[in-house]
C-alpha cells in the first residue's frame, strides 16, 4: 500500500470512529430520557378526542404525593374542578397560577379544585418541591389515564379539566388549557344550576354559545 493511501485509510476510520461515536452518544441520551406517559395538547385537538362523557363523575382512587391513597368520593358536595396535567406539559404548568388563584379564593369556599398529575411519581414530588400548589394532587400512571379515560377522553392529552357540579354531575369537560375568563363563567353557570335557577342542560348551552370558537369544550 502507498503511503498515501495507507494515510487516506487512517483518516477514514477516525472520521468513522468520531461519527459512530456521537451517534451512539445521541441514542444514548435519547434511550435514557424517559418519555412521556401522553402526549401534551398543543393545539385544538381534532374533532371526536372525546367518547361519551359520563352523566355521573366515575370513581377513581389514586394516591397523593406521600403515598397515601384518596377516593375522589372524598369531596362529594362540593363544587370539583379535576384538572389533568403532568410536569412536562408547558401548559399545564401555565394553569397552575390561576388554578391557585381559585383554590385561594373566599368565595370558593366550597370549591375544590384537584390535580391528577398523570405522570411518574418521583418527577411529581420533585417538581412540586419546586413550584406551590396550593390545592390537593393526587399520583397516578396506568391508573391516572384510566381515571382521565373515565371521563371520556379517547385520546389522551394534557392539559385536561373537568367541572363537576355538588350533586356529582359532570357539568363539562375542557380540553386543552384552561383560560381564566372560561373557568369563571364555567363556575359561575354551575352555581346557577345548583341554586335551582337554570337548568343543567341550558346551563350547557349557554357556556358552549359563549365560549364558541375559543377552545373545544364538550
Amino acid at each position: 500500500m502507498s503511503p498515501a493511501l495507507r494515510w487516506l485509510t487512517v483518516g477514514l476510520v477516525i472520521v468513522g470512529g468520531a461519527v459512530t461515536g456521537a451517534y451512539v452518544r445521541d441514542w444514548q441520551q435519547h434511550r435514557a430520557a424517559p418519555a412521556p406517559l401522553v402526549h401534551e395538547l398543543k393545539a385544538a385537538p381534532a374533532p371526536g378526542p372525546l367518547a361519551e362523557v359520563p352523566a355521573r363523575r366515575p370513581d377513581f382512587t389514586l394516591s397523593d404525593p406521600a403515598g397515601h391513597p384518596h377516593a375522589v368520593a372524598e369531596w362529594d358536595g362540593r363544587l370539583l374542578l379535576v384538572n389533568f396535567w403532568a410536569t412536562w406539559c408547558a401548559p399545564c404548568r401555565r394553569e397552575i397560577p390561576l388554578l391557585n388563584r381559585l383554590a385561594g379564593e373566599p368565595a370558593a369556599k366550597d370549591l375544590t379544585v384537584l390535580g391528577v398529575a398523570v405522570d411518574f411519581p418521583d418527577d411529581v414530588r420533585q417538581f412540586l418541591a419546586k413550584m406551590p400548589v396550593r390545592y390537593p394532587v393526587l399520583i397516578g400512571e396506568q391508573d391516572g389515564m384510566d381515571a382521565a379515560a373515565a371521563f371520556g377522553v379517547r385520546d389522551m392529552a394534557f392539559p385536561f379539566t373537568a367541572f363537576v357540579d355538588r350533586h356529582g354531575r359532570v357539568f363539562s369537560v375542557h380540553l386543552g388549557e384552561l383560560h381564566e375568563a372560561d373557568v369563571r363563567a364555567t363556575l359561575a353557570l354551575i352555581d346557577r344550576v345548583d341554586a335551582g335557577q337554570l337548568d343543567i342542560d341550558a346551563a350547557r348551552r349557554e357556556l358552549a354559545a359563549a365560549t364558541a370558537g375559543t377552545r373545544p369544550r364538550f
